[in-house]
C-alpha cells in the first residue's frame, strides 16, 4: 500500500510535513503523492472534526439517518438509485447497507420540518423507494473518532456506591 495513503487512513490528522517525518519523505515527495492520490480520486480532501454543540447557529441545525428500502434494477442493482439520492443537497452521505435495509442515509436541514419535507416530498416519492425510516440525531458524544464534549461527560458521572 501507498506510504502517504496508508498514513491519509491511519494517522488522518497530521499534517504533511508530520507525514514526512513518520514516512521517512521530503515533504515535497508527500505533497507530491497527495496530488496523484488527489488525481486518481483516491483522496478527496481535508475533513476537520468540529463539536459544534456550543455553536448557536451549527447548534440548530438537525441531522438525521434515513433507513431506506429499495427495489434493485435489472442490470444496475442498487447503484442508480442510491447515485440519484445521493445528489440531493440535504444529503451528506449515503452507505449501501446489509441488514434489514439497503441504504442508509444522513441528511442535514435548518428544521424537523425541511428534513421530514425532505422525506415525504424528495426521497419517499422516487419510483423504486419502498420504504423509509427516519432517526433524528439527538447529540453526538463521538465523531471520526473523537470525544466529544469529553468533560460534560465526565462531570455528568455518578458515583458507585458499594
Amino acid at each position: 500500500m501507498n506510504p502517504v495513503l496508508k498514513l491519509l487512513i491511519e494517522g488522518g490528522s497530521l499534517t504533511p510535513a508530520q507525514m514526512a517525518q513518520v514516512a521517512g519523505l521530503s515533504e515535497t515527495e508527500i505533497n507530491q503523492q497527495l496530488e496523484q492520490l488527489k488525481k486518481e480520486k483516491i483522496f478527496l480532501g481535508w475533513r476537520p472534526v468540529l463539536d459544534l454543540s456550543h455553536e448557536a447557529a451549527a447548534a440548530a441545525a438537525v441531522r438525521a439517518v434515513i433507513e431506506v428500502r429499495i427495489t434493485p434494477e435489472r442490470e444496475g442493482g442498487f447503484n442508480r438509485l442510491a447515485e440519484r439520492i445521493s445528489r440531493f443537497d440535504e444529503v451528506d452521505s449515503c452507505y449501501l447497507m446489509s441488514g434489514g435495509f439497503d441504504l442508509l442515509v444522513f441528511v442535514k436541514g435548518s428544521s424537523l420540518q425541511r428534513v421530514a419535507s425532505f422525506v415525504s416530498e424528495k426521497l419517499s416519492t422516487i419510483e423504486g423507494v419502498l420504504s423509509t425510516a427516519t432517526h433524528f440525531q439527538l447529540r453526538c458524544y463521538k465523531d471520526q473518532g473523537y470525544l466529544l464534549d469529553q468533560d460534560a461527560v465526565e462531570s455528568t458521572r455518578l458515583n458507585v456506591a458499594p
